[in-house]
C-alpha cells in the first residue's frame, strides 16, 4: 500500500513525464488528497496501465 505522501510525490513525477493533465497525473493527485480507498485504487489501476518505462521513470524518480 503506497501512502498518501509517496503518492502525491508519484503524481509530480507522472506529470514532468507524462504530463500536468495525464490522466494517471490527475488520478493520483485525487487520491493523495482525498485518501479515499476508491480514489487510491483507481490511481494504482490507471498506474499499473502506464507503459513499463513511464512507470520505471517515474518510481526512479521517487528514489533519488
Amino acid at each position: 500500500m503506497i501512502d498518501r505522501a509517496a503518492m502525491g510525490k508519484l503524481a509530480k513525477a507522472l506529470a514532468f513525464i507524462c504530463s500536468p493533465d495525464h490522466p494517471t497525473t490527475l488520478a493520483l493527485k485525487a487520491a493523495a488528497e482525498s485518501g479515499s480507498e476508491k480514489d487510491i485504487k483507481a490511481a494504482r489501476a490507471a498506474f499499473l496501465k502506464l507503459k513499463p518505462a513511464d512507470r520505471r521513470s517515474a518510481l526512479a524518480m521517487l528514489r533519488d
